[in-house]
C-alpha cells in the first residue's frame, strides 16, 4: 500500500498537475491570509481564520484529489490492480495519496494563520481544534474529488461540472433542514465567529458529523469503484 501511494503521488508531482492547486493556495495565502488580525479581538479573529481556511480549501482539496486520481492512465490502473492482486488496493491507495497531498496543501495554507494565532495569543485548545478541523475536512474534500474522478465520470467537462455542483450543493444543503446530509460547514463557521470557547465546545459535534458523513460516502465509493473498473 505504501508503495502504491508513493507511486501515485510521484506521478502526480511529475505531471506538474500539483501546480494548479498550489497556485490557488499561494494566492489565498497572499491575498487573504497574509493580513494578520489586529485590535482587541485579534485572538478570536485568528481562531476564526483557522476555521475559515477549512471552508475555503474544501473545493481546492476536491479539485486536487480529482486531478491526482485522473493522472494515472486507465491501462496503468488496471495493471496496478493486477500487480496488487486485489481490485480495491489501487482505490485505497488513490484515496490515501490524495489525502496526503491535500494535507500538505492544507499545511501550507495554515502556516501563516498559525503563526499569527501564536503571536496574538489565541487559546491553545482553539488553535488545536482549528488544526484538527482542517485534517478532518480534508477527508470529505478528498472524497468529493474521488466521486468526480475519471473512474466514475469519464468525460472531463462533465467531471469538473459535477465537482462544482457537488461543492455548491453541499454548501446549500448545510443552510437548510437537510444539513445532516452535508458537511457542517455553516455550523463550524458560525461557532468560530461566536468566539474561541464556542468553537471548542462545538468541535466534537462537528468532528462526529464529518466522520460519519465521510464513513458513509467513503464506503459507497469503495464499493462502487472496483466494480466500475473491473
Amino acid at each position: 500500500m505504501i508503495a502504491l501511494v508513493r507511486f501515485q503521488v510521484a506521478g502526480y508531482l511529475r505531471s506538474l498537475r500539483v501546480l494548479q492547486p498550489l497556485i490557488v493556495v499561494a494566492l489565498v495565502v497572499a491575498l487573504v491570509l497574509s493580513q494578520g488580525p489586529s485590535g482587541p479581538d485579534a485572538a478570536a479573529l485568528a481562531v476564526r481564520t483557522l476555521a475559515d481556511v477549512a471552508a475555503i480549501l474544501f473545493p481546492v482539496w476536491a479539485w486536487a484529489a480529482r486531478a491526482l486520481l485522473d493522472t494515472q492512465p486507465d491501462e496503468q490502473r488496471a495493471l496496478t490492480a493486477t500487480a496488487a492482486r486485489h481490485p480495491s488496493a489501487p482505490t485505497w491507495a488513490g484515496l490515501l495519496a490524495a489525502y496526503c497531498v491535500n494535507v500538505s496543501l492544507g499545511a501550507l495554507a495554515l502556516a501563516v494563520p498559525l503563526i499569527q494565532a501564536f503571536l496574538v495569543g489565541s487559546p491553545g485548545r482553539a488553535v488545536l481544534a482549528g488544526c484538527a478541523l482542517n485534517l478532518l475536512v480534508a477527508v470529505p474534500g478528498t472524497l468529493l474529488g474521488a466521486w468526480t474522478s475519471r473512474a466514475l465520470i469519464p468525460d472531463p467537462g462533465v467531471s469538473l461540472l459535477a465537482l462544482l455542483c457537488g461543492a455548491t450543493a453541499l454548501l446549500l444543503l448545510g443552510m437548510g433542514r437537510l444539513s445532516w446530509l452535508s458537511i457542517p460547514m455553516i455550523g463550524w463557521m458560525h461557532a468560530a465567529h461566536d468566539g474561541p470557547s464556542a468553537f471548542v465546545s462545538h468541535f466534537p459535534a462537528t468532528a462526529l458529523h464529518v466522520l460519519v458523513w465521510s464513513a458513509v460516502v467513503g464506503a459507497a465509493y469503495l464499493l462502487t469503484v472496483p466494480r466500475r473498473t473491473l
